[in-house]
């Protein structure tokens, strides 16, 4: 537990319900790839499969740069497992690369980093899929600092993000970023009024909205989840109180059915986080709560498989060191593997459901090097039965 709250420090099972038990469905794990430090060290943002059927991801630290930890890193990796080291920063051009990236519609990834650049305050980045990177913005403060959600591609082709810092009254940004790097801010967070520290990336739902979280600020100082327009106008939607979760740290997942789904890093019933129900109009229902034996410390996104969602929790099941998970829509929660440190530990990012079906994603440390690991997860979703 130490290391999680040292790097956040950096950075910034009974159910509620009864359920009948179910099957564990079928599955196979592998373990990919063990970060050496070398090529790279803590991966923390998801995994991302690009149209040219590989994986691209980053680590937070290592590979070959000044810094002394290392820098962090951009990488490629196989559905096998081979691993390319496409860029290693070096301060100059960013450091702590904590976030995702995405794939643009002109075939670019696009990412951001926590800090180094210009200003020391992170910037945001393109690379080709063969590893030349482009810094397209500094962040200088009054314009957001300390990116740590995943850029968002909206139907309007620009970038949107988040800031957990920075901005008009130093508690974080809602970010426009066009493909030639020029910045808007739409919208600075005032602490006790709409919330504080936005560390998750946006959604944009069906209806051409954003969806995000706070990651605390507001009445209860617990976080928020919030919808804000193209334009920046932003609502309130939920202020979270503790007893339904506190703390949301991940994106927000609009599910077939409509509604949102996320997570709380804390809070519930029994103080180790939640998963939670939201409207696209505020309504919330909190729909299990950790206890340590099914998970504790969901810091991940939840996505979305056949008839169930899944996610990864950064302590907790078998032997503390993390979960992955399945939960239905009817509320029944599956444990589908607990790490054990030596194929990784504390899974920090959301999995990525690759066009096999297979599921993918990484620890933040533990594995070989106890630098942290890339792995895969196939499950027998035929065995899920429908809601």
């Amino acid at each position: 537990m130490s290391k999680y709250n040292w790097y956040k420090r950096v950075c910034g099972v009974f159910l509620l319900w009864a359920g009948t038990a179910i099957a564990l469905p079928a599955q196979t794990f592998t373990s990919l790839h063990n970060f050496d430090n070398t090529d790279g060290a803590y991966p923390q943002g998801p995994l991302i499969q690009a149209r040219d059927g590989n994986f691209y991801g980053t680590t937070g630290y290592g590979g070959n740069s000044a810094c002394k930890d290392g820098c962090g890193t951009v990488f490629k990796i196989t559905p096998g497992g081979v691993l390319t080291t496409l860029h290693s920063f070096d301060n100059t051009d960013g450091s702590l690369p904590i976030a995702g990236l995405i794939q643009a519609a002109n075939g670019n990834l696009y990412g951001t980093t926590f800090e180094g650049g210009t200003n020391n305050f992170g910037t945001v980045f393109k690379i080709t899929t063969g590893g030349t990177l482009t810094t397209l913005h500094n962040f200088d403060y009054t314009d957001g600092s300390n990116s740590q959600g995943a850029l968002l591609q909206a139907t309007d082709g620009n970038l949107y993000g988040t800031t957990s810092g920075g901005g008009a009254n130093g508690f974080g940004t809602v970010f426009k970023i066009t493909a030639g790097g020029t910045v808007t801010t739409l919208h600075s967070f005032d602490f006790y009024t709409d919330g504080s520290s936005p560390i998750a990336g946006l959604i944009q739902a069906s209806n051409g909205k954003f969806y995000g979280t706070t990651y605390d600020g507001a009445a209860n100082g617990d976080g928020t989840v919030f919808k804000i327009t193209p334009s920046g106008t932003l609502t309130t939607l939920h202020v979270f109180n503790g007893t339904d979760g506190n703390l949301p740290y991940a994106e927000l997942v609009q599910a077939t059915n409509g509604r949102l789904y996320g997570t709380t890093e804390e809070g519930g019933a029994n103080g180790l986080g939640t998963v939670f129900e939201i409207t696209a109009n505020g309504a919330l229902t909190t729909i299990l709560s950790f206890n340590d034996v099914n998970g504790a410390t969901p810091v991940a996104a939840l996505v979305e498989g056949k008839n169930a969602l899944y996610g990864t929790t950064y302590y907790g099941g078998a032997s503390g060191d993390g979960t992955v998970f399945q939960i239905t829509a009817g509320g029944i929660l599956t444990t589908l593997h607990s790490f054990d440190i030596a194929d990784g530990e504390s899974p920090y990012a959301a999995l990525v459901r690759a066009t096999d079906g297979t599921f993918y994603g990484t620890t933040f440390d533990g594995g070989t090097s106890g630098d942290g690991t890339v792995f895969s997860l196939s499950v027998d979703l035929s065995a899920i039965a429908e809601p």
